[in-house]
């Protein structure tokens, strides 16, 4: 049987230039990796020659994040393999692909340093001086990350001894308190009150949070408790850019409200010419210190309020609005940032009440936020301008699904804490 063959309608030459070429140069283009070179050069002049490309093989690395390759053995062989790959990340065919103890010696080598945060503050400043950021509101939230370890087994716990009951006698009650206090001054950071990290620096906060991986628990949408063994992924977002301003990781037993203060003293730190105006977080985050911290950065807090057992207050309502005799809530109407008090005027059921010209029914309460801040913001609890701004806490868990969806947030494939950060710095 004859056999007819067809010409070809493109060449190789032209097929290979219609294909996607520089894939990647938007992306490299805008990262400076000079500290990681700089960091990852040789020293001397002695000893034997680098033969390896430092500079493409940490662009190997974002681009294993942007392709979503999942292994670093993956990567190499997509390498090997793949030729047009290969020149994006700037890989010569002359010069052989290093191996993947090579890239986990460099990892390590980057692991041991903050010069990923360095580049994307470096990089967020730039990006705030071009006008791309103009958010007046940031969003804060965690998720949870699991790790490639297999947790460990449970080990049994000596029980404590039973404690005295009763209160102490006067002689005894000093020396406990003072006892107390010597014991929760030598207790690292994150294992005191949240209140004391107010004191501290942002390069403390940053240099001190755990990173070992440890058992994690959080309520779901449906109520249920769900367990992991893995790290927290800190986020602080503007809600309207979704750049991300600043970002954590964490052990997975770690507080998420013991986060917040640590990201919003490095927005002021590291960015003293950004303002925003609201910051906006879930009931996990309703601390006396963290309104503080907030109000300290010149912005009004946007947080659930979290009861905790707590009891309605009388002559209040819900969301601790005054209410007329016949409890009806009063209406938000307005903020004096002046004397930092918000206005209440009466609600539209008093205009038909027989009592409003009475002396009971108060036409106008004023209160000082400042009375209780987890109490009382601007706008107030519970008004449409409040209930507003607090619909923007869904931007940050945008890009934590952003980020776990597209970008391998959910796919640490390293065994201890200090190279996962370097995964979780790369994404970000």
């Amino acid at each position: 049987m004859p056999f007819i063959r067809h010409e070809s309608l493109f060449s190789l030459q032209e097929l290979y230039e219609l294909e996607q070429r520089h894939r990647f140069e938007a992306i490299f283009s805008t990262v400076d990796i000079t500290p990681i070179q700089r960091l990852v050069s040789k020293k001397s002049r002695y000893g034997a020659p680098v033969q390896i490309d430092c500079s493409s093989m940490i662009y190997s690395l974002i681009a294993r994040i942007v392709e979503r390759i999942p292994t670093i053995k993956d990567l190499v062989k997509r390498l090997n393999t793949d030729i047009g790959f290969r020149l994006d990340c700037g890989f010569q065919l002359s010069e052989p692909i290093p191996s993947e103890a090579s890239f986990s010696r460099l990892v390590k080598k980057i692991s041991d340093s903050s010069v990923l945060q360095d580049i994307h503050e470096k990089l967020l400043q730039s990006t705030m001086a071009e006008g791309f950021i103009q958010d007046d509101t940031i969003s804060i939230d965690a998720t949870h990350i699991e790790a490639r370890d297999q947790a460990p087994e449970k080990q049994d716990q000596a029980k404590p001894e039973p404690k005295k009951r009763g209160r102490k006698p006067k002689h005894e009650r000093e020396a406990w308190i003072k006892q107390k206090q010597e014991e929760e001054d030598r207790k690292p950071i994150y294992e005191r009150e949240i209140a004391a990290q107010l004191d501290e620096s942002y390069d403390i906060l940053r240099d001190c949070i755990p990173l070992d991986p440890q058992w994690g628990i959080k309520r779901n949408s449906k109520g249920k408790n769900v367990f992991w063994y893995g790290y927290k992924g800190h986020l602080a977002v503007g809600t309207q850019s979704q750049y991300i301003l600043g970002a954590l990781l964490s052990s997975g037993s770690l507080n998420d409200g013991k986060a917040a203060i640590p990201l919003l003293k490095g927005i002021a730190s590291k960015h003293s010419n950004y303002k925003f105006k609201y910051a906006t977080l879930d009931a996990g985050y309703d601390y006396e210190p963290i309104y503080k911290q907030i109000r300290e950065a010149g912005a009004q807090a946007n947080i659930a309020y979290n009861r905790r057992r707590e009891s309605q207050i009388e002559g209040f309502d819900e969301h601790f609005a005054p209410t007329c005799v016949r409890e009806h809530s009063y209406r938000y109407d307005s903020y004096d940032s002046k004397y930092e008090t918000i206005k209440y005027v009466r609600p539209k059921e008093c205009e038909t009440c027989p009592l409003t010209h009475d002396s009971l029914c108060q036409k106008i309460f004023k209160m000082k936020i400042t009375t209780d801040l987890r109490k009382y913001s601007a706008p107030a609890r519970g008004s449409a301008s409040w209930k507003e701004i607090a619909k923007q806490r869904s931007s940050v868990e945008r890009v934590n699904a952003y980020l776990k969806e597209f970008f391998q947030l959910n796919n640490v494939r390293y065994r201890t804490g200090k190279r996962a950060k370097v995964h979780f710095d790369l994404v970000d």
